[in-house]
């Protein structure tokens, strides 16, 4: 299990209940940083010595099918509910057709937004479609000294889902070979629709949420609204106390009123390496962790979306929650190619996304950027 993940005394539940009900059996967890852990999870899976069952992050499933070494757990999608899992965990945990990655939890990018700035101008219902966002953050801007949002240019993960509600996607694959996609007119109308929010704001065009920390710059009082994951309210009321009833959130807006606009879904799928000694067992502690029970319990005291759209209601009291599930209907992952990896770490979509920014055509740039995209999903050039 991974660092900051379930919880120590969440796990320690679960497998007092999974010993109970096994006589006999005793359940080892380590808990393991991320950092590093894609290099332990493959040696763990190429040497068949590794543990029972692990713990991984829903983009990173493509690439440990690739050595061979995880368990086919297609035929048990049915006995895990797999019917209601949310796409953007249960879609990457697949591979050709077979899934080998089991939803665990989720989480997703919301609005974060002042309630007391948007009361300043009057506006009393919450934006549900691009259009009336766009109207509502430029209202929020007739305040002087305010900014109705802070994006700045190099935001990938927001990027992407505007490309998604356009149709379109980062990389796409073929017969087995994966090609970038940022230059396709879909790619350009979602950056053509980040660029307009993002002027809409004071955000830098050629740095990340990082840098400075989108959180501290919200937390000056000038900023209305911001697009991140709930965690970051809790960085924000840390810069700033005061804020604390002032919080709201909303799903990020999709093109049309009755669905949300697609996000990017990170968390994490549960694997059972090949060479488990009891496959029986590590399936059923995968079934426990994964069930109504523990994911309600989960996802309420985490504060994260469950692995399924049917336990949307657990979460109903909590508003940055509740937003986040709402999104996460329509939430996605990053292309399924074992390479992906090699893609963020070169900054190819930030890259991009600054270069249009900043002057550069939008397809062009794009042509540049997935040029070099499908040269590293292809494996075939040094990473």
């Amino acid at each position: 299990m991974m660092n900051y993940s379930a919880g120590e005394e969440f796990l320690d539940q679960v497998v007092a209940e999974f010993e109970e009900a096994n006589d006999g059996v005793q359940v080892e967890v380590t808990i393991q940083e991320w950092g590093g852990i894609g290099e332990k999870v493959t040696e763990a899976l190429t040497s068949g010595n590794g543990p029972d069952v692990i713990e991984v992050g829903n983009t990173q499933v493509a690439q440990y099918v690739a050595t061979g070494g995880l368990s086919d757990l297609t035929n048990q999608v049915i006995s895990l509910s797999g019917d209601d899992w949310i796409p953007g965990l249960a879609d990457p945990g697949q591979f050709y057709g077979h899934q080998y990655g089991i939803p665990f939890y989720a989480a997703n990018r919301v609005v974060i937004y002042r309630k007391d700035h948007f009361a300043d101008v009057g506006i009393n219902e919450l934006p549900t479609n691009r259009e009336e966002w766009l109207e509502a953050t430029t209202l929020l801007n007739d305040v002087p000294g305010r900014q109705g949002i802070y994006l700045p240019g190099k935001n990938w993960y927001v990027l992407a889902g505007f490309i998604w509600d356009e149709g379109g996607d980062l990389a796409v694959e073929s017969a087995g070979n994966w090609t970038g996609a940022l230059d396709t007119p879909e790619a350009a109308a979602g950056m053509e629709f980040y660029a307009e929010l993002q002027a809409l704001g004071n955000g830098p065009a050629d740095a990340d949420e990082a840098d400075p920390p989108h959180e501290e710059v919200f937390a000056e009082n000038e900023v209305s609204q911001l697009i991140s994951t709930p965690g970051s309210a809790a960085a924000i009321l840390s810069a700033n106390p005061e804020l604390e009833d002032q919080l709201g959130f909303f799903p990020v807006p999709g093109k049309e009123s009755d669905t949300p606009g697609a996000v990017f879904t990170g968390g994490s799928n549960l694997v059972i390496p090949h060479a488990t000694e009891d496959l029986r067992l590590a399936y059923e502690f995968v079934k426990l962790l994964t069930g109504d029970k523990w994911q309600s319990e989960l996802a309420t005291s985490m504060n994260l979306v469950p692995n399924r759209t049917t336990l949307a209601d657990v979460v109903a009291d909590e508003p940055a929650t509740a937003a986040m599930v709402q999104g996460a209907v329509n939430g996605r992952a990053t292309p399924q190619s074992p390479h992906w990896a090699a893609v963020e770490e070169e900054d190819l979509i930030k890259d991009y996304q600054a270069a249009v920014l900043q002057g550069a055509d939008p397809i062009e740039a794009g042509r540049e950027a997935s040029e070099r995209i499908t040269e590293l999903l292809s494996g075939r050039v040094e990473e």
